[in-house]
């Protein structure tokens, strides 16, 4: 089945070769599987290499990107589609939209901010989309243990920690996303 997947990354040109390595892999993968690349709309760091890489093996890239990024000349001119929106908040609710599901590649706070708004709205029935990490390298360990840490302290119930998918190899992750049954839960209306 086709789908259109949101990928959050960082636009850093800075990031260690392996991540950019991961991110040219995770575009390619997406067109082979016949599904289509969201994301920000940039053409630098992470974010254009996995556009550039979606683009290179025959796959649809749907940008969304702020007016005041486009003026900065950041827009990736050669993509499929690219959506001009007026504001960050808009943004992100474009590219939810927009989505079947998440993937967050390594990143910054942008990174952190969209994936854990769409894990929220998933906590909380907005959504029922998986939300995969692509663990390259190990990126996110340390987010892990603190989640585990947020659950044992009370604050995050464990049928949550458990929403987040994460893997470190490419195609199990694609297939978890591929396979995911994503089911409404009511228990977090429980105090």
């Amino acid at each position: 089945m086709s789908k259109a997947i949101c990928v959050y990354c960082g636009s850093s040109s800075k990031a260690k070769p392996v991540y950019f390595e991961a991110a040219h892999a995770l575009g390619t993968a997406l067109a082979a599987r016949g599904w289509s690349l969201v994301y920000g709309g940039a053409s630098c760091g992470l974010m254009g290499a996995v556009a550039d890489a979606t683009l290179a093996a025959g796959g649809n890239v749907i940008g969304v990107l702020p007016d005041f990024m486009e003026d900065r000349e950041l827009a990736h001119t050669g993509i499929t589609e690219l959506h001009i929106v007026s504001s960050m908040h808009e943004r992100k609710a474009k590219m939810a939209a927009l989505a079947d599901g998440f993937i967050a590649l390594p990143g910054g706070f942008g990174t952190l901010d969209e994936m854990f708004e769409v894990l929220t709205w998933a906590q909380i029935n907005i959504h029922t989309k998986p939300c995969a990490f692509y663990n390259v390298a190990g990126f996110y360990n340390g987010l892990f243990t603190f989640l585990d840490h947020m659950a044992s302290e009370g604050l995050l119930r464990p049928h949550h920690r458990e929403l987040p998918l994460v893997d470190s190899e490419l195609e199990p992750l694609l297939n978890l996303i591929a396979t995911h049954q994503g089911q409404h839960d009511d228990k977090w209306e429980q105090v």
